[in-house]
């Protein structure tokens, strides 16, 4: 990992204390910056999430989508959990903890608002940082290539049904156009557009050359990831210092379904007879969120100020140790994990 992401959760910290310090003291530069406004799309925030997103994007090599069928088992608990199983149990975590346990703790306008924020941030799985996670635990890596070249093919048609399903459950008012304008703007614009550098700077200097293209945007992801928390957290610093339980109240519901949907991922492929290099993958991409997309839809739909973008960003606060945490449990079970698998030594 390198030295942002293995620091993600100070960075993100340091962005909270600036983005409420530049709020309080310049709010006028905060008004500037959210009436730069184009159908409910705010450009300065647009042009930082295509800064994070297509970096990550670059790296999907779609052509991946070939071998899917030589880890059948791993791709299928994956699938599941991904899109039948995560969304709706975050769905119910927010309704259990957000609408109902911790409502006298909450601000009683932003309630609808933090459920919204916390469906999109498990409606999407994790594209980059996956990869990381993978080979922390030592993970099969043409498995997690397909595996994530699949989910973000299953992404451009899932996202928005799922979510305005969901909302719409929860009687949250979903406006529909928004929702496929985000789809547009922030997952098929931005894959078409990595795809294009990607089979260019391939065919034109090869692999080394991709490679040291990805070493220049990998910084320049972080930093526009960085700079857009800044300024959501200078939107959002008068609510976070009136009631500076919200963050860590908003990160249960989301440390719970990281843990459950892990778990669930890993006795899945093990009841399934999936090697071990496939069932660490599969768990950590199975409880993994896409943060950048979740924060970018967050924004379009409800905006800059509202409880759903704050519920978002406070899924990128935990990534970090969380996913940490589900790698030491795969890597210290996996003694455990193979004496139940009959075939844990195929991959």
């Amino acid at each position: 990992m390198s030295i942002f992401e293995r620091y993600l959760t100070l960075w993100v910290a340091l962005c909270m204390v600036a983005g409420v310090a530049l709020g309080h003291f310049v709010p006028t530069l905060f008004g500037t910056i959210a009436a730069l406004e184009v159908a409910r799309v705010n450009l300065p925030v647009a042009l930082l999430i295509w800064a994070m997103i297509v970096p990550m994007l670059i790296r999907i090599d779609f052509a991946a989508l070939a071998r899917v069928g030589e880890h059948w088992r791993g791709i299928g608990v994956t699938l599941f959990v991904n899109w039948a199983v995560k969304p709706f149990s975050m769905a119910l975590l927010g309704w259990i903890f957000v609408q109902h346990l911790f409502r006298p703790w909450l601000p009683a306008d932003q309630i609808d608002g933090y459920v919204a924020g916390l469906v999109l941030l498990a409606a999407a799985p994790c594209t980059a940082m996956v990869f990381v996670w993978s080979n922390l635990v030592k993970g099969e890596p043409h498995f997690t290539l397909s595996q994530v070249a699949l989910n973000d093919a299953v992404m451009i048609v899932a996202f928005a049904p799922i979510v305005g399903f969901l909302l719409g459950l929860s009687a949250i008012t979903v406006p529909w156009e928004t929702l496929v304008l985000s789809v547009v703007l922030y997952i098929v614009v931005p894959v078409i557009v990595a795809q294009a550098l990607r089979r260019r700077v391939l065919a034109t200097g090869g692999q080394a050359a991709l490679d040291r293209l990805l070493g220049r945007l990998g910084p320049v992801s972080l930093v526009a990831l960085l700079a857009t928390l800044v300024l959501l957290f200078g939107f959002q610093g008068g609510r976070i210092i009136e009631q500076p339980m919200v963050i860590a109240l908003l990160a249960v519901p989301i440390l719970i379904q990281v843990w459950f949907n892990s778990g669930l991922a890993y006795l899945l492929n093990r009841l399934t007879g999936e090697a071990h290099c496939v069932a660490g993958p599969s768990a950590l991409i199975g409880a993994s969120n896409f943060f950048e997309l979740a924060v970018a839809a967050a924004i379009s739909l409800f905006g800059l100020g509202s409880g759903a973008a704050l519920a978002t960003v406070v899924g990128v606060l935990v990534e970090v140790p969380v996913m940490l945490s589900v790698v030491a449990i795969v890597n210290r079970t996996g003694d455990w994990y193979s004496r139940g698998n009959a075939t844990s030594g195929s991959v």
